[in-house]
């Protein structure tokens, strides 16, 4: 493999690692309900086919962000299979998912859904950054799991912390603990070592 080859290897991977910090940014942001996390995933003037959601990105931001804060509790999406096919500046992009979701009914009951399917997404390169810019949604599998029985800290015992949103999860003191490199609390400083 002559320089060139190598060098044009090395952005390819480096390209494809980007595309998939960009859908893992995706899920914390949906779970974590982290709205930042949540836009950086999306252009600007993306769009995304989302359940009963169609239209622009922002608005699915919005929409979702909303639904959450009255009526999600919990979820965690799993991201695996990420097919990347590279044209370019642009990139199909086949993610299989699996998420759990806690949500309230119009009455205020809790319930439990599982849900498996595939983000097909069309990635654009724009100033060296890869985002979405165009999503749809495909559900393969979607069973309702039924409304848990007690509280979490009942169903849970001694398994904590529990997951949080809107900043109140232990990913954020962990991402906060994290000073910059040379920092006097920075392990691999040289006062630290």
């Amino acid at each position: 493999m002559d320089r060139n080859e190598m060098n044009a290897s090395v952005v390819e991977l480096m390209d494809r690692e980007a595309i998939r910090e960009c859908m893992f940014r995706y899920c914390r942001g949906i779970d974590r309900q982290d709205e930042a996390a949540l836009r950086s995933a999306y252009w600007p003037d993306a769009t995304d086919r989302h359940g009963p959601y169609q239209g622009s990105a922002t608005g699915f931001v919005d929409w979702a962000l909303e639904k959450l804060r009255t009526q999600g509790e919990r979820s965690v999406h799993n991201v695996a299979n990420l097919s990347i096919t590279l044209r370019g500046m642009q990139a199909a992009v086949e993610t299989y998912f699996t998420a759990l979701q806690r949500d309230r009914d119009a009455q205020g009951i809790a319930r439990e859904v599982f849900l498996a399917g595939r983000y097909l997404d069309r990635f654009e390169k724009r100033d060296e950054e890869w985002r979405i810019a165009q999503r749809t949604v495909v559900y393969d599998w979607v069973r309702p799991l039924g409304t848990p029985d007690g509280s979490e800290a009942e169903r849970f015992g001694p398994r904590q912390p529990i997951g949080g949103v809107r900043g109140d999860d232990p990913v954020h003191a962990l991402l906060a603990a994290i000073q910059q490199p040379g920092s006097q609390d920075d392990p691999g400083s040289a006062r630290n070592l």
